[in-house]
Order: structure tokens, then C-alpha cells, then sequence
């Protein structure tokens, strides 16, 4: 009882698409039963067994009728309600032909039709079930007016079985090709409500964001006229609501962002409360297609405002930084001054100035890294051939002497350029280099410096060195502003370095790739 319970199909779990196939196909066999009670006369059909055939078509009408009320599908299951119908309509078809004149009377073509609505609407084998009972009731047919007709000719038999046999072969390929484009079609339905589904929650969720966005968003027509807004937009002009309204009547300025469509950023003072809006205008369609136009709106005093809240916090924790990090070598001078006013010797005034030009280099180097931070902005790139500039660091830093020259190797490509600023490379070039020298093992080609050229005019120069590496620990503070593990070190030559890098549209990043420190600059060949 459990397992057959299984198999029936509740209407609240039928597919509706198979719900609606069997409505129509309801309305197409209601159409046909009615149509042999009204041209069965004038097209001879029944004559052979008149009786048998009014008989049949008035039930067949009854039965449509009756299947069709919605109480037969709550007290059958929709499966046994399909089934139940489509053998009355094969059993009444068959009829018809054997009242009609048997094969001859085309009543196979209709049979053809009811197979084809079943595998439509039938579910599973049971289509295979309807084509086998079709081919057994012609074949029955066929051959009760073989051997039990007396003015059958005999001479035609046999073609009208080979007639029969190929309509009934046709039966089965029609009901299984009907049943697989029904199983793709039904297939293709339950695609499409999915992924309409899906688009009428990513539509929710969009209308969720440009909602809740802060920049102003602005759909318009061709004409200028608003036709979408967010609330945003409406609070940056001051304005309750805009849509509806055209553009430059809420203010005339607008027309200069209409004017040019995928132009940069304007600023405009725009809408009641005049504020100060950076204004982008694109097309809302792909292509070549004219369609609507967005427009951007962003408020910038707010970023400005925002901006320099972190420069006077940026600004406050390196003041902070800076004064911890005078404090020590300025001690230090100091102590040593005072020792020198009181000391006599000579060999011990000598140690004393040494330390007071120690420190006070290391002062001066911080103030030159922090001048520096300045001048981040004053940049004027230009196609640097790398070649010659690395040769000309390398010649610098071993003016000393040949060995420390040999340190430094070089492997670019005469040709390759890299759009910077010269003075900011040759400064984040110095601290990488000085860096190398410090933790290298100080033999011939410790120190190597590469370049390559990469997709899209892009070039990367490596800087590697064969020392111990940075351990894990560090890395996370690797570019800090005052992080250092060298006693001598200011702790902002790799921050420099990468704000000056940044500066120059250049990404500076560490490589942990080897047993030495690897850092890489990747820019543009071209400023």
C-alpha cells in the first residue's frame, strides 16, 4: 500500500505546464467528439454500424465532460485522471473506424494526434502503454474484419496489414518523440522560472544598493528628462523628488555634462543647496545603440572633509612617531656635549664628536625621508631607461671600493624604459639597494637587480639579495612607518620608497621566493 502510494501524484505537486497541456488537450478531444456528431451524416461516417456510432461519439462527448470538472482529478490522481482519458479516447477512436469502414477510413491519423497529446501530458512508461494499446486495438480491428467481414476482398489483405503495421510502428515513434520534446520543453520552463527567479532577486538586490548607495544615481532620456532617481540624488540637489522633471530646469548647469557623454569627472555646484558635486555622465546602453544615460553624482566636500580627517590623523601619529624617534639620537647629542665640556683627553673628545655626527646624520635623514613625503605629489614622470640609471646607483655605491662595486650585478635590456620620476626612483632604488648591501652575504653578485617587460607595455624590476630573508613575523609590517630591525635604521626608507612608488602610478611589493629578500616595481613602460 506504501509503494503505491508513492506513485500518485497530488495536484499540488503536478507541474503546471503539464496541468495546462492537459487543458487544451481537453478542449482539442471535446472539439473532435463534437465534430463526429455533426458531419458524421453528410461525410458517411457510421454507416456500417450507425448504432455503435452515435452510440460511441454521445459517450465519448459524456466522458470528456465528466473527466474534465475539477472533482475527478481530486478523486483520481492527475496521472490515473491522463491515463483513464486517453484509453476512452483510443477505445472510442477505434470504434469509430470499425463503424466507419475500418483502416480505410483515416481514423488512424487521429489516433496519431491523441498519441502525440499523451506523450505531452502522459508521464513515464505509461506513454509507451498508449502506443501498445493503440497498435492492439487496430490490429484487432484489422483483423476481425479480415476473417469475420464476408465482402472483404481477399486480394487486399495483405497490403492493408502492411499498412497497419507501418501506422502502428508510427504510433511508437510518435509517442516517444512526443515524449521527449515534452520532457526538453517542460525541461527548458523549469530553466526559465529558475533564472527568472534568480533575476527578480538580483533586480531586488540592485534596487537594494543604487538605494542605499550615497552617490547620486540619475537615469535620463535622450531628451534630458529624469526617469529613475535614488534617493541619494534627490539629497544632493535638495530636491523631494526629480523624476518626471527635466534635467536643466532643476538647474541649467547640468547641460554641460550632457553635452559630452563618457567624459571625465566635472565639478559643478549644482541644485538648491549649491553644493560642490563631481558629476560623470555615460551611456546606460552597450554598443552602438542609443539608449538612456546615467549620470554620477558625488558629493566632494564630504570625500574632502573625509580626506583630510586622515591626513590630520596620518598627520598626528607621525608627529608622534617622529618626536619618540628625535628623541634618542637627540639625547644622545646632548649627552655627549655635555661630556665633551667636562672630558680632556682627546682620544675619548674624538669618540664623543663621532657619536654626535652619528646621531646627528641620523636626524638629518629623518627630516630628508619626511621632506620627502612632501614632494610625493611634485612628480614629473618621464620613459627612464633603466639600464644606464641602475648602472649609475651601482657606480655610486661602490665608490668605496672595487669589492663593494662587485657586490651589484645587473641583468636589463638597453632598451627597456619605465614611466617615473627620476629623483623618486633613485631614491626608492637607494633604500632597496641599501637594504640589499646590509642583510647580503657580501660576496660578488649578492646584490642583483633585474627587469622585464610584461603584458600590456607593463614592466616589473626585481631587487634580490642572497641574505636570510624577512622573517614572517615582520612581514605585516613591512612598509610601517617607523618599523625597523637594524639599531641604526629611521624605519621609513621601504615607507618612503612605496608612497613615492604609489606616487608614480608604481606598485612596490615584497616576494617571499627565495632565501634572500626579493622586491619587486611593476609600472608602465611610458609615463
Amino acid at each position: 500500500m506504501s509503494g503505491t502510494s508513492l506513485n500518485l501524484v497530488s495536484a499540488e505537486q503536478v507541474d503546471p505546464a503539464r496541468r495546462r497541456s492537459l487543458h487544451y488537450f481537453n478542449v482539442f478531444r471535446l472539439i473532435l467528439a463534437a465534430l463526429f456528431l455533426v458531419i458524421g451524416s453528410p461525410f458517411h461516417l457510421g454507416e456500417e454500424a450507425p448504432v455503435w456510432y452515435w452510440s460511441t461519439a454521445a459517450a465519448w462527448i459524456a466522458i470528456i465532460l465528466l473527466l474534465g470538472f475539477p472533482d475527478a482529478e481530486k478523486r483520481l490522481t492527475f496521472n490515473s485522471l491522463v491515463g483513464f482519458q486517453i484509453i476512452c479516447d483510443i477505445v472510442a477512436l477505434t470504434l469509430i473506424m470499425w463503424s466507419s469502414g475500418g483502416f480505410r477510413s483515416n481514423m488512424s491519423v487521429l489516433l496519431m494526434i491523441v498519441l502525440a497529446g499523451a506523450g505531452l501530458v502522459g508521464e513515464g512508461m505509461m506513454v509507451l502503454f498508449f502506443a501498445a494499446l493503440a497498435t492492439v486495438c487496430v490490429l484487432t480491428e484489422n483483423l476481425w474484419r479480415v476473417y469475420f467481414v464476408i465482402d472483404v476482398n481477399p486480394s487486399r489483405a495483405g497490403v492493408d496489414f502492411f499498412q497497419v503495421g507501418m501506422t502502428c510502428i508510427t504510433f511508437f515513434c510518435i509517442a516517444i518523440i512526443a515524449r521527449m520534446l515534452a520532457l526538453r520543453a517542460r525541461a527548458n520552463a523549469r530553466l526559465a522560472m529558475e533564472r527568472g527567479a534568480a533575476l527578480v532577486k538580483q533586480e531586488a538586490v540592485n534596487a537594494r544598493i543604487i538605494r542605499d548607495m550615497r552617490d547620486g544615481v540619475i537615469v535620463l532620456s535622450r531628451g534630458g528628462v529624469v526617469r529613475l532617481s535614488n534617493p541619494s540624488a534627490c539629497a544632493l540637489l535638495g530636491f523631494e523628488s526629480i523624476e518626471g522633471r527635466v534635467l536643466t530646469d532643476l538647474d541649467p548647469q547640468f547641460a554641460s555634462c550632457m553635452d559630452d557623454i563618457r567624459q571625465d569627472y566635472q565639478l559643478l555646484r549644482l541644485g538648491q543647496g549649491r553644493r560642490l558635486l563631481r558629476c560623470r555622465t555615460v551611456d546606460a546602453a552597450s554598443g552602438e545603440a542609443e539608449g538612456d544615460i546615467l549620470l554620477y553624482l558625488t558629493e566632494l566636500e564630504d570625500i574632502q572633509r573625509n580626506m583630510q580627517q586622515s591626513k590630520l590623523v596620518a598627520l598626528g601619529r607621525l608627529t608622534a612617531s617622529m618626536a619618540h624617534e628625535i628623541r634618542n639620537p637627540l639625547a644622545a647629542v646632548i649627552q655627549a656635549a655635555e661630556l665633551m665640556r667636562e672630558e680632556k683627553r682627546t682620544n675619548v673628545q674624538e669618540r664623543l664628536i663621532r657619536i654626535i655626527n652619528d646621531n646627528s646624520r641620523r636626524i638629518e635623514s629623518m627630516i630628508r625621508d619626511i621632506l620627502a613625503l612632501g614632494r610625493r605629489e611634485q612628480t614629473l614622470p618621464e620613459a627612464l631607461q633603466l639600464a644606464p640609471f641602475v648602472a649609475e646607483l651601482f657606480e655610486a655605491r661602490g665608490l668605496a671600493s672595487a669589492e663593494a662595486r662587485a657586490v651589484f650585478t645587473a641583468a636589463i635590456d638597453p632598451q627597456l624604459t619605465l614611466g617615473v620620476d627620476r629623483t623618486h626612483l633613485h631614491q626608492i632604488l637607494d633604500n632597496l639597494l641599501i637594504n640589499a648591501h646590509r642583510y647580503c652575504s657580501g660576496k660578488p653578485g649578492a646584490v642583483q637587480v633585474s627587469a622585464e617587460m610584461i603584458a600590456d607595455g607593463q614592466v616589473r624590476l626585481h631587487v634580490r639579495d642572497d641574505g636570510q630573508g624577512i622573517q614572517e613575523a615582520n612581514l605585516a609590517h613591512l612598509f610601517e612607518p617607523f618599523f625597523t630591525t637594524h639599531a641604526k635604521g629611521t624605519g621609513l626608507g621601504l615607507y618612503i620608497a612605496r608612497e613615492l612608488a604609489e606616487a608614480n602610478n608604481i606598485t612596490l611589493e615584497y616576494i617571499a621566493d627565495g632565501p634572500g629578500a626579493h622586491f619587486v616595481l611593476t609600472g608602465r613602460s611610458q609615463p
